[in-house]
């Protein structure tokens, strides 16, 4: 098992010192030797003037303001031998208490390996964590989420349903196409905080390129109301790897006319996921339907859904009910809006905070100037 990092548990990242062996998982040579996450330092959009949509945020503006929400990361990067790659858990602390909470997907495209997906789809239950990573190492993330939750289970189940979303990596990580052990997994699920999310290059976006930028790990929330009679918290975490072009207002922001060149296959590919979690109970099939906001909100920043693209929204309940009440049509117009503005804004705080790459192979994979922010600042 990884250690925990010092000073309290976080979403903590694993620096990988020189591994030998691409075809074998990343071991680090000192376990327990973490580092912060390897976020950027970077603004988010709202610092930079930018703001998306007119609902007010939660408090820290990112899927943790879901009461009952946490978030972990396990980061592997190594530039020396160019690796990026990672993990990153959702953990609805109520699965602690009970075997399932309300949930919805929805694929907008369906190339991708996402794990567990049509067992959810059909019964609109989560009975694990929700862990994202690399396409390859998918099923080894699988397999140690269903060592972790039978560990903790009493008694343990003889049927379970673990849920795993992924991106390809490849075009930045290629070199090492799985990386990810048992080990890092259970870091990424002991490490599960409600504190801030770490953005950008982090977790199971630690190789992502999206847009033509360096993709990553992008969060936020909105809160709206009155939802079943109180104000209700939409929070969003998005894995950004997609194709397409930049879209800002009604400006179109490439890496060529930022002077940059662009990151990413030139053929469209690419994936995305995006969960969403709400501090209210509702129905599966209503789920479904904001799983599906989700997913499609990618485009008003410019995804492309592309036939080589895996676009996934999820969305879960993180308040346990066994008779949730049917969101009335304003109320849940309220929530689509909420996930369509959080979305759009993850996104962009994910290329922000991303930062530039720079591989072994010669690939640079640039993160999103401010400048190109600051220029079109304003609301969307």
């Amino acid at each position: 098992m990884v250690a925990a990092p010092a000073g309290g548990r976080h979403g903590g990242a694993v620096r990988v010192h020189r591994p030998t062996n691409p075809t074998e998982p990343a071991e680090p040579a000192e376990l327990a030797q973490l580092a912060e996450p390897a976020g950027r330092a970077a603004l988010r959009a709202r610092a930079l003037g930018r703001r998306v949509g007119r609902l007010p945020t939660g408090p820290g503006n990112a899927l943790t303001d879901v009461t009952g929400v946490l978030v972990g990361h396990t980061t592997l990067r190594d530039d020396s031998v160019g690796l990026y790659s990672g993990v990153t858990a959702v953990v609805p602390t109520a699965l602690d208490d009970r075997p399932t909470l309300a949930a919805g997907l929805h694929v907008a495209n369906g190339y991708g390996k996402f794990v567990g997906a049509t067992q959810l789809a059909e019964l609109g239950e989560l009975e694990t964590p929700v862990l994202l990573t690399s396409t390859l190492s998918a099923f080894r993330a699988a397999d140690a989420l269903v060592s972790w939750t039978l560990a903790r289970a009493v008694p343990p189940p003889v049927s379970l349903n673990p849920v795993v979303g992924e991106i390809n990596d490849g075009w930045l990580s290629g070199r090492w196409p799985r990386p990810v052990t048992e080990d890092h997994v259970l870091h990424a699920l002991g490490t599960a905080s409600d504190a801030p999310v770490p953005l950008g290059s982090v977790g199971g976006g630690t190789g992502a390129c999206a847009l033509g930028f360096k993709g990553g790990i992008g969060s936020a929330s909105r809160v709206v109301g009155p939802v079943a009679g109180r104000d209700a918290t939409v929070g969003v975490l998005v894995q950004a790897n997609m194709g397409g072009e930049l879209r800002l207002g009604d400006r179109t922001v490439t890496p060529e006319g930022l002077g940059l060149t662009r990151a990413g296959s030139r053929v469209e590919t690419g994936s995305c996921v995006v969960v969403v979690a709400l501090d209210i109970a509702c129905p599966a099939h209503q789920l479904t339907r904001v799983a599906a906001r989700g997913a499609l909100a990618l485009g008003r920043v410019g995804a492309s859904y592309s036939h080589g693209s895996g676009d996934y929204g999820l969305a879960f309940s993180a308040v346990p009910s066994d008779a949730p009440r049917l969101l009335p049509p304003a109320e849940l117009d309220a929530v689509f809006s909420a996930v369509r503005e959080a979305v759009e804004e993850a996104v962009l705080d994910a290329l922000l905070t991303a930062g530039s790459v720079h591989t072994p192979d010669g690939r640079t994979a640039h993160g999103l100037p401010a400048h190109a922010v600051v220029d079109t600042a304003g609301p969307s």
